[in-house]
């Protein structure tokens, strides 16, 4: 008979079992932990699901019947915003960027005078799945200027560039814990404006007695000052989502912001140098700095290149994108503990192999030169 080990006895294994319980004040010092990496003063809510959790439940809570929505789309997150927003009985008006770029403030502005009713806003900061980032400060201003609410789709920002929910006027905006924080996927936190709120209470369609009730946390945990929590809170992710934003705060969020920019920098210049290859997002300022995607040549599918480079080096992170783009896209990770320069080169090693076996020639060395140089004066400043 085979013995069942006991991960206890095991001091080099955690005690995720018999841990003490997680009280109503350390789940909202996790929360103002948060508030403080997406520097906002306003409300905050973890809710314990992925993201699309809380994104979900500020389309439905902030958006009546009969409004008019302005729903940005630079990736595939935007593109489930418009089934939401048109489920809530909205009218969405879409403004779509190439996915080699980003939207404008231009087109934004121009969208809101053509259609003035428009009350909801709708915007991801950066699309890992495509690569692109948009700038929110600027964005912000015009949709404010015009008097819509803003909601924003940070998950991939947050940790990687600079996230200023109230400088720039974002009225909701979501995070998760799994990329460039490097924690959870299971917890997500949403920050509500006084003006979101007010919406939101006007709003009779908004959701009650549900999981995506924002309502139900608002009379239940912060109208009664955090005391009490509304049910058994998840545990496991809470704390791993203190320990992420911990391991930031210790790194310095400027380090890790730079250690981001350094390796989209890198990967970028690297992948020029190397040939074969090009950046899918055509300027550099329009780079997310958690992720970069690529374009295959001309003739070659991107899966067969993911295939091969990952068979040269089964760590690294790179992918082929889905769906449509998935016979000409590659997509490196480099967010979290991946924005590492010794993760970058690795990528490039393995791309350059991957495309040598499909007879595509690239200059590993060049390419490895390059990333350097790119790295270095990213870090230098």
């Amino acid at each position: 008979m085979t013995a069942v080990s006991d991960p206890s006895a095991n001091p080099a294994t955690p005690d995720l079992l018999d841990l003490p319980a997680l009280t109503a004040a350390h789940f909202a010092r996790i929360e103002d932990k948060v508030a403080a990496l997406m520097r906002t003063r306003c409300d905050v809510v973890a809710m314990q699901g992925e993201a699309l959790l809380p994104l979900e439940a500020c389309i439905r809570s902030a958006v009546r019947p009969g409004s008019t929505a302005l729903n940005i789309i630079t990736g595939p997150y935007g593109e489930t915003f418009g089934g939401w927003l048109r489920s809530c009985g909205a009218e969405v008006v879409t403004l779509t960027a190439p996915f080699t770029g980003a939207v404008t403030p231009q087109q934004v502005a121009e969208a809101l005078r053509e259609r003035p009713e428009i009350d909801f806003v709708s915007l991801v900061h950066a699309e890992a799945a495509t690569g692109n980032t948009n700038p929110v400060a600027e964005i912000g201003a015009v949709v404010r200027e015009h008097g819509a609410l803003l909601m924003l789709d940070a998950v991939a920002s947050v940790g990687a560039e600079p996230l200023l929910t109230d400088e720039w006027g974002v009225d909701l905006c979501v995070i998760g814990g799994q990329k460039a924080m490097a924690g959870p996927a299971g917890v997500s936190v949403a920050s509500v404006s006084a003006r979101a709120w007010e919406r939101i209470a006007a709003n009779e369609q908004a959701p009650r007695r549900s999981y995506l009730s924002l309502l139900d946390w608002k009379e239940r945990w912060i109208d009664g000052g955090r005391t009490a929590l509304p049910h058994a809170p998840a545990q496991l992710e809470m704390l791993a989502l203190e320990q992420a934003a911990d391991r930031l705060e210790a790194e310095g969020l400027e380090a890790v912001l730079t250690r981001h920019r350094a390796a989209a920098a890198a990967t970028r210049a690297g992948v020029r140098a190397l040939g074969g290859l090009a950046p899918y997002v055509v300027r550099d300022e329009d780079a997310a700095p958690a992720a970069t995607t690529l374009r295959a040549p001309e003739g070659v599918d991107a899966r067969e290149i993911v295939t091969a480079a990952v068979a040269v080096d089964a760590t690294v992170p790179v992918q082929a994108a889905a769906g449509a783009l998935a016979k000409e896209m590659i997509r490196v990770n480099h967010y979290g503990r991946a924005a590492d320069r010794a993760v970058v080169t690795a990528s490039l090693v393995a791309l350059a192999g991957g495309l040598r076996v499909l007879g595509v020639s690239v200059d590993a060395e060049g390419a490895a030169q390059a990333a350097g140089a790119a790295w270095d004066a990213v870090v230098a400043g």
